[in-house]
């Protein structure tokens, strides 16, 4: 008697759980939300992704599901970069521009302001600030405080400056 002739199902369930296990990825990576600018950000946030650096703080770039001119990853966990977002809400609050909320800060690093929040989870969020489109980097929890992620901004800011001008209608730190 062939026994792989009477009995496929049992080696079928074998070699599907080894199939998909060979699909699943072993990193942490994740879906990102990619934004919708409009008509005059996104070729900055495409000329951006185009400029990026392959590395930031030492991490290499692995770009997050969906593929986007408008997201870029490095390293796992991911520091993860986003173009073309709305304006942040802390972007107007005057308590952030007094220095008053705890939780939002203003400053600038190698010539690029941003705003940077503190997220419930006690990671950090940086969202560029005075320049024709908002890019925001989320850092993961390894790199928890702004003290942290002075040379992420630092990787960062050159692509930035290159590609995205400074104009109006942002808060100026």
């Amino acid at each position: 008697m062939n026994f792989f002739r009477h009995r496929p199902s049992a080696l079928l369930a074998p070699v599907l759980l080894i199939a998909v296990a060979g699909c699943s990825t072993a990193d942490d990576s994740h879906a990102v939300a990619v934004p919708t600018p409009d008509a005059k950000t996104a070729p900055l946030c495409r000329d951006l992704d185009k400029a990026l650096p392959g590395k930031v703080d030492g991490r290499d770039r692995r770009d997050p599901e969906p593929r986007s001119a408008y997201t870029a990853g490095w390293g796992s966990p991911a520091i993860i970069l986003r173009c073309g977002i709305v304006r942040p809400p802390k972007m107007v609050d005057p308590d952030v521009a007094l220095g008053k909320d705890p939780d939002a800060i203003g400053g600038g690093v190698d010539g690029v302001d941003w705003l940077m929040e503190k997220q419930g989870d006690g990671t950090w969020r940086f969202t560029t600030s005075g320049r024709l489109a908002y890019v925001q980097v989320t850092l993961p929890k390894e790199l928890s405080g702004p003290d942290d992620s002075a040379q992420v901004m630092s990787d960062l800011a050159a692509a930035v400056k290159k590609t995205v001008p400074e104009g109006q209608g942002s808060m100026r730190y």
